[in-house]
């Protein structure tokens, strides 16, 4: 099976043998998939799918022992993200152990040599292609806590935990502050909530504040921490799960569904995440329960609204984001 992707395509032709590897934090790519390697990564639907077949796949999140031959770094959109990776391997793994960080020209690549040289960690050129490079190097120990990448902000009256993994780190995000100020008008006193793709908790922690029985998701190990450190730091109650839009969800009712739903896979937009909230709503709502959403103004949900519901209204539009409100009849 070849590669699919640049980044895969670029390790494809090498002469390492990757077998026993550690793939860590690598896009979706069957030629992975079908590698004799493991996977370390806090997108649960790339667990998911490394697990169904036969794979061995864990979070950062988890308690797994690892020792794999080496580690291939697949670096993130986000720099800090990309920082946290390596800081986190290099507290967990063996030092010595080889490391290849992978990633897209367009993508910064190319300031990994500076982040290796600043954490002590020598690094050589390997190739390029694809607009893609590869760099190798080793782990070592380095005198930095990956858990210093925590911080927390205060937004809304609450303190949300925040870490560069998770949507809007560090601070609010405008479209999440519109859909905010339409839900007290909305929402009643009592009753069980969803925040679907919670980020860093801050409408799961609103929604608790309130007195609603509030459950949060999210596909993202980051943001599942994230929003568990949040509800904790306010003394609030909640259930958060890591899960894919509903896959792995109990089979319970909401009288709402709140979110605030992503689009963008690294520099690709999709709408899949977005399509299943909306096309699944319906059957997790009870009756008169209702979808609130707030999404870009461009994006094209009033479509999959229209088909899931039979009907919706814009509650607010500031031309950049609309807040949508679907109920079920």
């Amino acid at each position: 099976m070849s590669a699919e992707t640049p980044v895969c395509q670029l390790l494809e032709r090498q002469s390492t043998d990757y077998r026993g590897w550690l793939w860590v934090s690598p896009p979706r790519d069957r030629w992975l998939e079908a590698a004799e390697g493991g996977l370390l990564s806090a997108d649960r639907a790339l667990l998911s799918a490394w697990r169904e077949r036969g794979g061995v796949a864990c979070s950062p999140f988890s308690a797994e022992e690892l020792a794999p031959e080496g580690v291939v770094l697949f670096w993130p959109k986000a720099h800090a993200q990309g920082e946290w990776w390596l800081l986190w391997l290099c507290a967990r793994l063996e030092p010595g152990t080889p490391l290849h960080v992978v990633g897209e020209n367009q993508g910064g690549i190319k300031r990994v040599l500076k982040v290796l040289a600043a954490l002590g960690l020598g690094c050589r050129k390997v190739d390029s292609a694809r607009r893609c490079s590869l760099f190798a190097s080793r782990l070592g120990r380095v005198d930095i806590d990956p858990d210093a990448a925590w911080t927390t902000f205060e937004a809304e009256g609450l303190t949300l935990a925040s870490h560069p993994g998770v949507f809007g780190h560090g601070k609010l995000d405008d479209g999440t502050r519109l859909l905010l100020a339409q839900l007290d008008a909305c929402l009643p006193r009592q009753g069980a909530v969803l925040d679907m793709g919670c980020g860093d908790g801050i409408l799961a922690a609103w929604l608790a504040r309130r007195g609603l029985t509030t459950t949060a998701v999210d596909v993202n190990g980051f943001a599942v921490e994230a929003t568990r450190r949040t509800l904790a730091a306010n003394g609030l109650e909640g259930e958060v799960y890591h899960a894919d839009v509903y896959a792995g969800l109990a089979e319970q009712r909401f009288d709402a569904i709140v979110s605030n739903p992503p689009f963008h896979q690294e520099r690709a937009v999709d709408y899949g995440p977005a399509g299943r909230l909306i096309a699944g709503a319906p059957a997790r709502l009870e009756p008169g329960g209702q979808l609130l959403m707030v999404a870009n103004a461009f994006l094209p949900y009033p479509d999959l609204l229209e088909r899931a519901f039979g009907g919706f209204e814009i509650l607010a539009d500031d031309r950049r984001f609309r807040v949508y409100r679907a109920v079920k009849r």
